[in-house]
């Protein structure tokens, strides 16, 4: 709860800041504090040190899964803003309103980590959406923003009209909004036969939810939508905000899913969206020249692995998805920083990078190998946890092959960057790279290789 209600009160804060403070170097050190308190805060929720207590009638439901994804969300926008929060500013004069936005995101982050009712779900998606839809289109000069901005609120639009139709079907077969139905109140739902009207609600609300996650075949918006939006914003978008999704799927189907199964195959389906979706983002990203446009089609790819985990929905899923969100954002934020700094966004762009800026070309290839899943950093047991979940089940194990078959496939294009900044000649163009851009991205690289070596650095919080 201190998380949710913080969140928005710090958007508040920024809001008023906004006429209040002229400086916008200022206005990155306030968000930055906030970041800091509203981490530290909900650190303190996990372990019962909880400032704001609201009864919430059942809507919320608070766990320690909950509070350590809302502390990597956090912590990773943290990372974002130190990082790259000098980029935000050059985009208008509304640098205070982008970080109130940023901190709303956060807000409706920590319901959907906590969400214990449809509708909740349903106000949890649009409290973070409708923030990126004008993040989005913040670059109001730029045609191609102006384009994301109606594409990315079209498709989201649509999406939540799915959702809202999903959650209408299955109130009507359920009689309840809450994950946790019962009929009679006396037997639960997954001993009985579910209805056909709570078997289309849920696959309305999958179809809605792969739109958010940019799951095949529901993902045609995603590169439009990641390449025109300033790149500072892609990256957030791309990381803490496609994770929170897998969150709020998880705990959807955690519940719902079991209580369906014997109407449906869920795990059949889910398998051909997984398929779908790592065939589409991994070959496709193989023939883009933007490095841009390859990340957004990476996301795509990292998505189909991040969806092993509602294959398997077991322990090692549950720590698998939360180390995900962490190893990915963290690793994309990173690149993303770099890609910030570049003034020329394709491949031949980064030609001799090593020779020119040695400490961003060494901290990009570690943030690219991490996300190629190489062992020593920490997207490698990121997608270990991915496949040790689904081989768990005993069931599908050919999709243990296909992912490990397609992981090889990233590598290729992600060494396509590494091939350019380091055996290829040229001159790139970059902006001013300061001294303290360097120690983030330094700090930030060290991040990843230390929880490629100790993984249950965060993985212990889950149980301690």
């Amino acid at each position: 709860m201190n998380a949710l209600i913080l969140s928005a009160v710090f958007g508040m804060i920024m809001m008023f800041c906004s006429f209040l403070v002229r400086n916008r170097g200022s206005l990155r050190h306030i968000a930055s504090v906030g970041l800091l308190i509203l981490l530290i805060a909900n650190i303190a929720d996990s372990y019962t040190h909880t400032l704001f207590i609201i009864n919430t009638y059942g809507m919320l439901a608070f766990s320690r899964f909950g509070y350590l994804f809302n502390s990597i969300a956090i912590g990773s926008t943290l990372i974002y803003v130190l990082i790259t929060g000098k980029e935000i500013e050059k985009y208008g004069r509304y640098t205070a309103e982008y970080f109130t936005l940023i901190f709303f995101v956060l807000c409706g982050i920590s319901m959907l980590s906590s969400y214990n009712n449809l509708l909740t779900l349903f106000l949890g998606i649009e409290i973070m959406s409708i923030p990126l839809y004008i993040l989005t289109g913040s670059d109001k000069r730029n045609m191609k923003s102006n384009e994301a901005a109606l594409k990315y609120f079209l498709m989201g639009s649509f999406s939540t009209g799915l959702m809202l139709m999903g959650i209408a079907l299955t109130y009507g077969g359920t009689g309840t909004f809450s994950l946790e139905v019962t009929r009679g109140g006396v037997m639960p739902v997954y001993l009985n036969v579910a209805s056909f009207l709570e078997i289309f609600g849920l696959l309305f609300l999958m179809v809605s939810m792969a739109f958010k996650v940019s799951a095949a075949p529901f993902h045609f918006w995603t590169p439009d939508v990641y390449d025109g939006a300033p790149s500072v914003f892609t990256s957030f978008m791309s990381t803490i905000v496609k994770a929170a999704g897998f969150i709020a799927l998880i705990k959807l189907f955690d519940v719902r899913m079991q209580a369906t199964e014997k109407a449906i195959d869920w795990n059949l389906l889910m398998s051909i969206i997984i398929v779908a979706t790592l065939l589409v983002g991994n070959v496709t990203a193989v023939f883009q020249q933007s490095v841009k446009r390859m990340l957004a089609y990476s996301s795509i790819a990292q998505a189909g692995f991040m969806l092993f985990s509602l294959m398997s929905l077991n322990d090692t899923a549950h720590e698998g998805i939360i180390f995900y969100a962490a190893a990915y954002s963290i690793a994309t934020i990173g690149i993303f920083a770099v890609l910030v700094k570049m003034k020329d966004y394709t491949f031949e762009g980064y030609n001799g990078l090593a020779k020119t800026q040695p400490v961003l070309a060494a901290t990009n290839t570690i943030f690219l190998l991490s996300l190629a899943g190489i062992p020593l950093t920490a997207g490698f047991f990121a997608k270990y946890l991915m496949l040790a979940a689904l081989i768990k089940t005993g069931t599908y194990l050919w999709l243990v092959v296909v992912g490990v078959l397609f992981a090889a496939v990233s590598v290729y294009y992600y060494f396509r960057v590494i091939q350019a900044m380091y055996f290829k000649e040229g001159n790139p163009e970059t902006e001013i790279i300061t001294h303290s851009f360097k120690w983030g991205l330094i700090f930030i690289a060290a991040i990843v290789i230390l929880l490629g070596i100790f993984p249950t650095s965060i993985l212990n919080w889950l149980y301690f």
